[in-house]
């Protein structure tokens, strides 16, 4: 049995390993030449502490308490030298990849489909150079790709799921961007060189109900998150909130749509922002979030979208008085990325 483990550096990279059943992941990773913290490797300094995010392991009883005390070891603080898998896993790593001598990983695909949606986004699918498989990433995270014979990159969330046999990305159509206008006058099988994958915002286990929180093309990492789930037959409690400037920038309902008849407690709502718009809901997404949705607090939210709308929802968490367990957010701007772009 090989088990996928994830590395997050604080850099934002991250790097996939197989550890072996009955094998360290210290020395999983150094197999894979990623040299992570470590001084003694017997469970005594404690420099190989990291944060298990999700996953089974067994830490054994063969290091020190000043290495890693009880209260650490049950708030998922790990010894890199003791941890074995039982399960694949997400480790962040408190340093950087490059400390760790290596980097990002690169790849090449190539544009399968571009399909408009009125004129708010973009649909690129591609397929990885070479018919390999597809990049190993997890839901919610994002890439650079490289706009030919422009010398720049834009960042986009994969609205694919890991594992597909494409990758997939909801792309913001902008008048003049540097992207939307190369799209316009791509080709089918052109080449895109590719950085990634990136981010710390991405799906933790599911332990308590879901909010999603989407603006306009930060709907892709709901997608991504969505189809996982919904492969996985998960029975949890998600609600979806969409948010858009305009009732042209709603797209891509039919497929939020399709997950509220495969995820039995999945529900969804959308919002316009714009005045003049017809539709049932409008305003701001916190005019729209019912006290319902956060539980009591007990609750994960994830919010992708435009940094005013993060700091609304940070602001209505504060006015309310009502604290979710966890809250993760990715701001983004049209042209530059704070992790994904549009």
């Amino acid at each position: 049995m090989c088990y996928k483990i994830a590395l997050n550096f604080e850099d934002g990279v991250t790097r996939f390993i197989g550890c072996n059943s009955g094998e360290k992941v210290l020395d999983a990773a150094y197999r894979a030449k990623i040299n992570l913290p470590m001084d003694c490797s017997d469970g005594v300094c404690g420099t190989c502490k990291c944060r298990a995010e999700s996953g089974n392991y067994d830490l054994g009883d063969d290091y020190i308490e000043d290495a890693l005390s009880a209260d650490e070891a049950e708030g998922g603080l790990v010894l890199t030298c003791q941890m074995k898998p039982t399960s694949d896993c997400v480790l962040s790593v408190p340093t950087t990849s490059l400390a760790c001598k290596t980097g990002q990983q690169r790849f090449a695909a190539t544009v399968a489909t571009i399909a408009p949606h009125n004129d708010a986004a973009i649909v690129l699918e591609l397929d990885v150079d070479g018919g390999g498989a597809a990049p190993v990433f997890l839901s919610g995270q994002y890439v650079n790709i490289a706009v030919p014979g422009s010398g720049q990159s834009r960042s986009y969330s994969f609205s694919t799921v890991p594992g597909a046999g494409r990758i997939g990305f909801l792309i913001k159509k902008i008048p003049g961007g540097v992207m939307s206008t190369w799209l316009e006058r791509a080709e089918i099988g052109e080449r895109l060189d590719i950085t990634g994958p990136l981010g710390s915002f991405y799906l933790r286990e599911v332990k308590r109900p879901l909010l999603l929180i989407a603006g306009g093309t930060g709907l892709a990492p709901f997608l991504s998150m969505l189809e996982g789930l919904a492969q996985d037959k998960s029975g949890d409690r998600i609600h979806l909130i969409y948010g858009v400037t305009r009732d042209l920038d709603l797209v891509l309902v039919e497929e939020i749509e399709a997950y509220a008849r495969r995820l039995p407690n999945f529900s969804y709502s959308t919002v316009v922002a714009e005045e003049a718009s017809s539709h049932p809901r409008k305003g701001w997404v916190t005019q729209h979030m019912p006290a319902e949705l956060l539980n009591g607090g007990d609750v994960d939210v994830y919010l992708c979208g435009p940094p005013p709308m993060v700091d609304a929802v940070r602001r209505h968490f504060d006015e309310t008085g009502v604290k979710p367990n966890s809250f993760h957010y990715e701001k983004f701007t049209p042209n530059t990325a704070t992790g994904a772009g549009a």
